[in-house]
């Protein structure tokens, strides 16, 4: 899928190691993995001495959740769905050449923690630089330390029931979200990136007053980033204008399949029972595609489940 290769070049940092992998699995999204860990910490990484199986780290300090301190062993993953495995090596740790990195980690019933999967549940910093996931693996963000902790720690603070600094996260959304989108020229690449961080968190902190805001980045159709997190963060906003703006999207020759099936899933938390006449029309129509994240065949996370367009107007209309 061309739009996801693009992404693979302009978001993500590789968090692969170069050997190509047998062992695949579908890889969860962000908001499973933050729900089910129960802290978020910044550790130094020490690879000396330890197998593919267990990873050595030091806490250096818990941005969220529960307290950890000093020295620990993460082995395990607590969100691995494997849908392919060879027959040598399995599932592993690859944190080669990584220094300090955030984890988030849940407990492995051994004294020690896991993290979701080999390829989620950890940002990798470089240059200052944090390699941040607010929405799947295969779209990451770069960021500078300071928001990414504000902002991922708000989340991670949302998802456990724990109070998170509002003031702080509301003046950093409206400065990004208040500019016009930005492209993705290098001049440019810092603000794009916090404009995917703060549309992010208004789907996951489901902050209001925003609708204007994020409907701006809805009508950006060269931009298939911000579109797709102007298409989640309208979770939050279950109205008319939103309703006829995500059926728009719908028939748009312009917009591709994987935002069409984000827009599909934002509609169905709405159960919008009025719409099922026009959905129906739609689907009789709609692309039955392949369609997901792309990139290379070789990558583990080859298996993660996303449906066609049709696929996802089925269900939606089945469900209301």
């Amino acid at each position: 899928m061309r739009y996801s290769i693009s992404l693979l070049c302009l978001l993500v940092f590789s968090v692969m190691c170069s050997k190509a992998f047998a062992t695949t699995w579908d890889e969860p999204w962000m908001d499973k993995v933050i729900k089910q860990a129960n802290s978020f910490v910044l550790a130094k990484v020490d690879t000396a001495g330890t197998d593919k199986g267990q990873l050595k780290i030091l806490v250096l300090k818990t941005v969220a959740g529960q307290a950890i301190q000093g020295r620990v062993i993460l082995s395990g993953f607590y969100d691995l769905h494997l849908c392919s495995r060879s027959g040598g090596d399995g599932p592993e740790y690859h944190f080669k050449g990584i220094d300090s990195c955030y984890f988030l980690l849940k407990e492995n019933g051994t004294g020690g923690y896991a993290i979701a999967t080999p390829t989620t549940g950890y940002a990798w910093i470089k240059n200052g630089k944090v390699a941040a996931t607010y929405r799947h693996s295969y779209h990451q963000a770069r960021v500078d330390i300071a928001p990414f902790e504000l902002t991922m720690g708000a989340i991670f603070s949302h998802y456990h029931q724990k109070p998170y600094d509002t003031s702080a996260i509301e003046s950093y959304v409206n400065k990004y979200l208040i500019m016009k989108p930005a492209g993705l020229q290098p001049k440019e690449l810092n603000t794009f990136f916090n404009q995917h961080v703060a549309l992010e968190c208004v789907y996951h902190l489901q902050l209001k007053g925003h609708a204007d805001q994020v409907l701006k980045f809805l009508s950006d159709k060269q931009n298939f980033h911000a579109q797709v997190s102007a298409v989640r963060a309208l979770t939050n906003y279950n109205t008319q204008k939103s309703k006829e703006a995500l059926m728009e999207l719908l028939t748009a020759k312009e917009v591709n399949d994987f935002v069409k099936v984000i827009a599909i899933w934002t509609l169905r938390s709405y159960t919008p029972i009025e719409l099922k006449p026009r959905l129906i029309k739609i689907a009789t129509t709609a692309s039955e595609e392949e369609n997901g994240f792309g990139g290379n065949i070789m990558d583990p996370r080859v298996c993660t489940h996303f449906p066609t367009v049709k696929g996802a107007l089925t269900e939606l209309v089945k469900s209301i």
